[in-house]
């Protein structure tokens, strides 16, 4: 059964063309799952029945698991056993028919437009890395662009006469337009800064980390972190809170779904529209902290 893993794995990169979070998030589940069998159960994958699937998302919640995690997993476990049976290694699918678990729908965390300011003046441009973690605050939230998409970029990427970033993500392209202050520290930045900051000329990346070469998921998080403590915001900030935020902002002075779609780069509106819930739960909470009789 493991050459028969590393194939699926194989088939979600090279045939589905999967993102490489949704292959690792895959893959990691299976794993897991294997383990259990291995470990709980003692019998290999293939043998695998309903009442095998069953315990193991009991396990998964006896564990403290999610609704959400349990059911990803599920997802992850369908579509490993769907490919076993279209490349003829199984005749059943174990996992077809059990029962979702509905996952409690969160809504995103969003920052006000004060902490969104904040956030944007921690980097101080007295060095090259604050000049840089400017530029890359100031372009994630001027964009939504997704982290993996901003680590992605190249230099040749950047129009700053058009004021405009063109952008890659799952697979299809877009332009997102640029704020005047982001064109700013984009071009202070790539002028003056970048130059001297990357390995080599034959680098590509438009954001470099202080080796010069291009920046990390990892490297960016630990920067979101750092400015975040500076700032001394109590909320819960990832890359992905800049994204959030630009949606919901942009709705909430008066942008359209279909735009924020195309800008967010969402294959599906439904996708979008949860900003409209994050929006409208907003206005209650500034109904009810500021109207007197609420």
């Amino acid at each position: 059964m493991a050459s028969l893993v590393s194939a699926y794995e194989n088939y979600l990169l090279n045939i589905k063309h999967a993102s490489a979070n949704t292959v690792a998030s895959y893959m990691r589940d299976i794993r897991q799952f294997d383990s259990y069998m291995s470990d709980v159960e003692d019998m290999p994958l293939d043998a695998c029945d309903r009442e095998c699937i069953c315990r193991y998302t009991q396990h998964l919640t006896n564990n403290g698991k999610s609704p959400a995690t349990v059911a990803r997993c599920i997802a992850s476990l369908k579509s490993f056993y769907g490919y076993c049976i279209s490349e003829g290694f199984l005749k059943e699918n174990p996992v077809h028919d059990i029962p979702q678990q509905k996952a409690e729908k969160k809504l995103p965390q969003i920052l006000t437009g004060r902490e969104v300011e904040l956030l944007l003046d921690q980097p101080k441009c007295t060095d090259m890395k604050g000049y840089r973690d400017k530029a890359m605050l100031e372009t994630l939230y001027a964009t939504g662009m997704r982290v993996s998409e901003l680590i992605s970029l190249n230099v040749a990427d950047v129009s700053l006469a058009g004021s405009f970033i063109k952008c890659e993500g799952h697979g299809k392209f877009r332009i997102i337009p640029l704020y005047p202050a982001a064109v700013k520290v984009l071009t202070t930045y790539l002028t003056e800064i970048r130059p001297k900051m990357v390995s080599g000329p034959e680098e590509e990346a438009l954001f470099v980390n202080v080796n010069g070469d291009r920046m990390t998921r990892q490297g960016f998080w630990k920067i979101i972190k750092h400015y975040q403590q500076t700032a001394q915001i109590s909320k819960d900030i990832t890359p992905h809170t800049l994204r959030h935020s630009f949606a919901a902002h942009l709705l909430e002075n008066g942008a359209d779904l279909h735009s924020l779609q195309e800008m967010l780069g969402h294959s599906d509106i439904s996708s979008t529209q949860i900003y409209t819930q994050v929006v409208k739960q907003n206005l209650r909470t500034v109904y009810n902290k500021y109207h007197p009789r609420a």
